[in-house]
């Protein structure tokens, strides 16, 4: 895994963002088009607006899934699509993942089937738990093996999610993670470590670049990542 250290949350945002310009060029160059695949929370807003000031971005090139989503009202504050929409310009083009469908495992199919056969790069985060996506621990999605989108067992932190699995974040070129905050230490520590006890580090890809801020780092600091 390649890590870089920055000084401030937002910073090590906006470095994410020129990661994701930098796989944009080359995936459009290459073929024509650029399939990105992106988590939901605060950290990563900072990173969609330094997206969207970029006037050199293909946004018709570009197709935007969802990581994971909560299965809550369109309007509420805790969609994560709510906040992607109002973060990207208007053409952005966004695949939303179908949560308001009464049949969700249904929805599930669907939205698998509107996937490409691998995505250029998936941005993650990290939970202080150790999840990911809506890959959270102790859930009997962890174990779905012959789906790339399914829905979560149980509701997590009060909500049910429909969210990508292991077999899903595996099918692409490289893995983007974007994390900060102190409470995230022991989590990073165990993903670098590549400790598969927690849903984060059982993430397989052929490239993993870790984007934190020195906080989060916390004493792997110490071991020489800048």
């Amino acid at each position: 895994m390649e890590i870089h250290a920055e000084e401030t949350a937002e910073v090590a945002a906006e470095y994410a963002a020129d990661l994701i310009l930098d796989a944009a060029r080359e995936a459009v160059k290459d073929r024509g088009v650029f399939t990105l695949a992106v988590s939901g929370g605060h950290t990563p807003w900072p990173m969609y607006q330094r997206l969207a000031r970029d006037d050199t971005f293909p946004w018709e090139q570009t197709r935007f899934f969802q990581v994971d989503e909560r299965v809550v009202p369109r309007e509420s504050d805790d969609r994560n699509l709510k906040h992607l929409v109002a973060s990207l310009p208007e053409a952005a083009q966004i695949e939303p993942m179908p949560v308001d469908d009464e049949d969700l495992s249904a929805a599930c199919g669907r939205y698998e089937a509107s996937l490409p056969e691998r995505f250029d790069l998936v941005h993650l985060g990290l939970g202080d738990d150790g999840h990911t996506a809506s890959l959270v621990p102790g859930d009997p999605v962890l174990g779905v093996e012959g789906r790339r989108v399914a829905m979560t067992d149980g509701p997590y932190m009060g909500y049910r999610r429909m969210t990508l699995t292991y077999p899903g974040l595996a099918a692409t070129r490289q893995v983007v993670w974007l994390v900060a905050g102190a409470s995230k230490q022991i989590a990073v520590a165990r993903l670098i470590a590549g400790d598969r006890s927690i849903p984060a580090g059982a993430i397989d890809a052929p490239h993993a670049v870790l984007v934190a801020d020195k906080v989060a780092l916390g004493s792997q600091l110490d071991r020489g990542h800048d």
